[in-house]
């Protein structure tokens, strides 16, 4: 059990929890900043956690899950107040309704999250502040604190996983519910460059033509939120296939981070909204997306087109071109 001690003061209407690590500080700063990751551990351990939105950031927000032995659902939400890596960040943390989003006639808390060194590993202390000592005991009666240790107890496992932020793994996909899926993959590059290669003309031409033997003909990349995008993608001489094109507007756009936009095969019937998030590991930046389809036939039929195979070997070209 990592969790050292556990303190509630009345007076100041905090609690703080302090938790130690055989592990470094950067290791557990990056277990909380991956999704994939503090899902395996936010959650109590009967409460498994899904995040369907982590944008680590200032004024980013995450959106997430816990499913209960019954099947029974809690939501939640953080929005960042300041991100520090690998040394701290804070967040408001609170209830979320069934569409996902902030519920705000629950009770929120703000939490501050601080990471250092210690001889042996690392260091976790995390401060929870309430707005009023009714809500403070509220939630510690709804058990908060039992449901903390029990997350917090998770964590030494994944930490164990050494090779998550490893950058020679393959673009991973995981089906996230009927209609979403997530795809992530560490990129050699820093976030800025990640973002510039999203966003540069030329760029693009140089990774995202699609499978060999095909060209990007047509290339209109996000201009922020509000624009619209257009990709045309022709097959070469003795390549089989047809030319096709996809198009979409951007919904969101908050550089170098995230970025929000829609996607529709022209001509064709369906929309996929795409929300990318990037965000810095040791190897360089992990790039994850979240794929949000109309139903779970369209989700299984795009998947099995190869979708996956075809964003790895572009991958692979972004890695070349950013070296």
């Amino acid at each position: 059990m990592p969790i050292t001690s556990i303190d509630t003061d009345h007076e100041t209407l905090t609690t703080s929890i302090v938790a130690d690590f055989a592990a470094s500080r950067q290791r557990l700063w990056d277990a909380y900043a991956d999704p994939r990751l503090i899902e395996q551990f936010w959650g109590p351990e009967t409460y498994p956690a899904t995040f369907t939105r982590h944008d680590m950031f200032p004024g980013g927000q995450s959106r997430y899950s816990m499913t209960g032995p019954e099947g029974d659902v809690a939501a939640g939400y953080w929005e960042f107040l300041s991100v520090d890596a690998p040394n701290s960040f804070e967040v408001l943390n609170g209830f979320a309704g069934e569409d996902g989003e902030p519920n705000r006639d629950m009770p929120s808390m703000r939490m501050e999250f601080a990471f250092e060194d210690t001889g042996d590993g690392s260091r976790l202390t995390v401060v929870t502040h309430f707005n009023s000592l009714e809500e403070l005991e509220q939630l510690v009666e709804m058990g908060m604190i039992e449901g903390t240790t029990s997350a917090m107890s998770q964590i030494d496992a994944v930490l164990a996983d050494l090779r998550t932020f490893a950058a020679d793994i393959p673009t991973h996909m995981q089906k996230l519910s009927d209609t979403q899926v997530r795809v992530s993959r560490v990129i050699r590059g820093s976030v800025e460059d990640v973002w510039r290669a999203h966003h540069d003309v030329e760029l693009l031409r140089k990774w995202m033509y699609g499978m060999d033997g095909w060209e990007l003909t047509e290339c209109v990349p996000p201009a922020g939120k509000g624009s619209s995008t257009r990709y045309r993608w022709v097959p070469g001489e003795g390549v089989d296939g047809e030319a096709f094109s996809i198009i979409g507007d951007v919904l969101d756009s908050d550089a170098p981070h995230r970025l929000v936009h829609t996607e529709q095969m022209e001509g064709y019937p369906g929309t996929t909204i795409n929300e990318l998030t990037l965000t810095a590991v040791p190897e360089g930046t992990l790039l994850v997306y979240v794929m949000t389809y109309e139903s779970a036939e369209v989700r299984d039929q795009i998947l099995a087109t190869g979708m996956t195979d075809g964003m790895e070997l572009s991958y692979q070209r972004l890695d070349g071109v950013l070296a």
